[in-house]
């Protein structure tokens, strides 16, 4: 028995990484700004979307990780193989763009934290982007991936904050388990930001890719399926201690709409300097993590969906798409920052609005795949997973209407 126990610890460590990473990750800049907002404008209310994001969130996640562990390919070069090549430029495309935003936002998120400490933009945002190049192109998948899990462990950050905020935990309890429906649309477009970037498009795309990357296969499925659990329910967390963190210091004292994720961190300021430090330090490492992973999860999309060689593993010569891609994305991404005068906060939630938005096709094409029993074999959904999957879908779509017919009214 002992025997086995440890034999299933060493798989574990020996899987860890992409269900961790790509959970975690999800904090982004623009995520950090979702929650701050949420937590600024309307307190403690948005805190129950949280347990039926976490569910979601797992199904999502582990359907992607045992296809990838049962087919051994990427979700798009499936979307290709069994939708044809039509559809998979359209998913494509629309991923592509979405993700354009994520990556201004993250070095919009790497800007804006060192400019609190005097740092120029100019200085911070090239040497963010150079520093992302070099790290994938001249590592392998292990190096890279040691990296991300190192930054992982500054989310911590966050919970320290929350707590030295001192909120009412109490109501943060309360409505973390009571739903608050409101037919407001300002509300119904944070709960559409709250899915969209708790549940981004591209980290299934990302995950699946980085499962197939490390070799990841059935026989060690049991042990990714608990790495992926765990990392959702952390990340979950510090989501949470987000929202309560600005709720408490923000929302108590006069709700409003905050202009970015930096103008959170001064509304932590009154409660100490460590609180306020510390959101600071945790939206730098968050901004720089995800925009390393973002471009890398676009550059994989693209390249599995159209053909072309892409991994860590595989040299610049060997895989010229793949990094060339990665490369731009970074480029202009970076670059948009730096223009003067662009509207950045706006583009941060409106990119987390429209990943809520696509989430529905992304998970539509992915539960038709993993019940495929030809693709599947034995590890198709089963019936609980594909309600859950299928409900969500309905949801998403029904949100996205509503917000749409409340935009049109306003007009």
């Amino acid at each position: 028995m002992l025997k086995r126990l440890r034999h299933r610890i060493a798989v574990f460590f020996s899987v860890i990484g992409p269900g961790f990473i790509t959970a975690m990750v999800d904090n982004d800049a623009g995520g950090i700004y979702t929650y701050s907002q949420a937590g600024a404008r309307f307190g403690y209310l948005p805190l129950w979307t949280l347990i039926p994001i976490t569910i979601l969130l797992i199904v999502t996640q582990e359907m992607c990780s045992r296809m990838g562990a049962v087919t051994g390919k990427g979700l798009s070069d499936l979307i290709r193989e069994e939708f044809g090549l039509r559809t998979t430029f359209f998913v494509m495309t629309a991923l592509v763009l979405t993700n354009l935003t994520n990556i201004m936002a993250n070095f919009a998120g790497v800007a804006s934290s060192l400019e609190l400490f005097h740092v120029s933009r100019y200085i911070s945002v090239p040497l963010s982007a150079i520093a992302v190049w070099l790290l994938v192109v001249k590592g392998t998948y292990r190096s890279v991936e040691k990296v991300f899990l190192g930054a992982c462990s500054f989310y911590i950050c966050y919970i320290i904050s929350g707590v030295l905020v001192e909120p009412n935990w109490a109501e943060a309890a309360l409505y973390s388990v009571r739903p608050v429906v409101m037919l407001d649309p300002d509300y119904i477009t944070i709960v559409i930001g709250l899915v969209g970037t708790s549940i981004a498009p591209w980290m299934q795309f990302y995950l699946q890719a980085a499962v197939v990357e490390k070799g990841i296969t059935a026989k060690e499925y049991a042990e990714s399926r608990i790495e992926v659990i765990v990392g959702c329910i952390a990340m979950t967390v510090i989501a949470f201690f987000i929202i309560v963190a600005c709720a408490g210091a923000i929302w108590t004292q006069r709700p409003r709409d905050i202009r970015d994720a930096t103008d959170a961190a001064l509304g932590l300021k009154p409660f100490g300097e460590y609180a306020y430090l510390l959101f600071c330090l945790g939206l730098f490492n968050a901004s720089l993590f995800a925009a390393s992973i973002q471009p890398l999860s676009t550059a994989y999309t693209v390249c599995e969906g159209l053909g072309f060689e892409s991994g860590v593993n595989r040299r610049f010569r060997e895989a010229p798409v793949f990094y060339w891609l990665f490369t731009l994305l970074i480029v202009f991404g970076a670059g948009t920052v730096l223009l003067p005068e662009f509207p950045l906060v706006k583009m941060i939630l409106l990119s987390q609005v429209i990943n809520g938005a696509l989430l529905p096709l992304v998970l539509i094409f992915m539960v038709l795949l993993v019940n495929r029993k030809g693709l599947m074999h034995e590890w198709t959904n089963s019936r609980t997973y594909n309600a859950i999957a299928w409900t969500s879908v309905a949801i998403l779509i029904g949100l996205t209407l509503a917000l749409v017919a409340f935009t049109i009214r306003d007009l």
